[in-house]
């Protein structure tokens, strides 16, 4: 029996879908009023986030000229993936949101509002990636999971 080494596509969709359980934990615990649960899915889930796009950006955006995601009138786009990349920030940032709502504010009926801002953001973005971009590394090998 051979143990398949994890291919970097393989590796960040895994994460894609255990993001999309956390942010149902969310819900769920929303739902039944259980801020501490609620509270502990967001932590998770916004940590877990910012790992993910980090290493994203590390491995398959590289970075844009200049550190900058919004191109001058001047200059031509850099990269193919700067929509992509602005999105991870849009996304961070309801997500960094909801958790500042909850920890700080203790406030779990924000935070709810502000969850389908994010899901919505989060399935199209996920689902981009996966078929547009994941596709064009084929099977590279994950190297931070092998």
């Amino acid at each position: 029996m051979t143990d398949t080494v994890p291919t970097l596509a393989t590796s960040l969709e895994a994460e894609h879908r255990e993001l999309d359980q956390l942010l149902g934990r969310f819900l769920a615990a929303t739902t039944a009023g259980d801020v501490e649960a609620a509270g502990a899915a967001l932590k998770e889930f916004d940590e877990i986030l910012r790992s993910h796009t980090r290493r994203e950006e590390e491995r398959l955006y590289g970075k844009p000229v200049g550190r900058k995601l919004v191109p001058s009138q001047d200059e031509a786009a850099e990269t193919p993936w700067r929509e992509l990349l602005l999105e991870h920030v849009q996304i961070r940032e309801v997500s960094g949101m909801m958790r500042r709502l909850l920890e700080e504010k203790r406030d779990p009926a924000a935070a709810r509002a502000l969850c389908g801002n994010l899901a919505s953001r989060w399935e199209a973005h996920t689902a981009r990636e996966e078929q547009d971009v994941f596709p064009l590394f084929g099977q590279e090998v994950d190297d931070q999971r092998a």
